[in-house]
């Protein structure tokens, strides 16, 4: 199995860190290690993209799901607020 097949199973700290490396090695890398880490780069930004695009929709659903607080409820809130 190569390594962009396990992409998808790897925690989101470890996916980072092979990216920050890949990035490294794209740059400052031996000829192999500069080719190799582009190879794998465009698989990694599309990994770190789905994931943070999942975070963001799971955040949003959320929000969405929560209770909405009136403006008579914020009002009675300030008023309590302000009268203690």
């Amino acid at each position: 199995m190569d390594l962009v097949a396990k992409l998808p199973a790897m925690e989101d700290d470890a996916l980072a860190v092979l990216h920050e490396n890949a990035a490294r090695l794209e740059q400052s890398g031996t000829k192999a290690q500069s080719s190799a880490a582009a190879a794998l780069l465009p698989a990694l930004e599309t990994e770190l993209a789905s994931r943070r695009a999942a975070k963001l929709a799971a955040a949003s659903a959320k929000r969405a799901a929560a209770p909405k607080r009136t403006a008579a409820k914020r009002a009675s809130k300030s008023a309590t607020k302000a009268q203690g």
